[in-house]
């Protein structure tokens, strides 16, 4: 999946356009929740020798969160690293050149947007329960 097919697809199924909040980094783009503002996802590009060793220039990516157990497993996939500038336990890097498989990506963005979403309080599941 190409960066361009992974901003028309998060603008899809989330209805989300990015954002850019840095002025010295304009290709950056931030992927957040309307309620929450929490990221979902980040697109940038990232220095090709961190996924290629001994390769020059950039690469796109996005860096997804991800529940740790399921990073370190991830991690051997092709186009899958440890996150790129986040922390290496709660986030990982998806490179966008073809080289991770397009479904796992739609699956890893889904459960980024699930694990930053906004969360139900007890209070709200209390009431929830008595007007059924």
């Amino acid at each position: 999946m190409t960066k361009q097919e992974l901003f028309a697809y998060i603008e899809r199924e989330y209805g989300v356009t990015p954002d850019y909040p840095w002025l010295d980094s304009p290709e950056g783009a931030v992927f957040r929740h309307a309620d929450n503002r929490k990221w979902f996802a980040l697109v940038m590009p990232i220095p090709r020798r961190y996924a290629y060793p001994g390769e020059e220039g950039e690469v796109d990516a996005v860096n997804l969160k991800c529940d740790p157990v399921l990073s370190g497993m991830l991690r051997g996939e092709p186009g899958i690293l440890p996150a790129w500038h986040m922390s290496k336990v709660h986030w990982i890097t998806v490179l966008l050149d073809g080289s991770a498989d397009d479904d796992r990506l739609k699956f890893l963005l889904h459960q980024s947007f699930e694990l930053t979403k906004s969360k139900k309080r007890k209070k709200e599941y209390y009431f929830a329960a008595f007007s059924l």
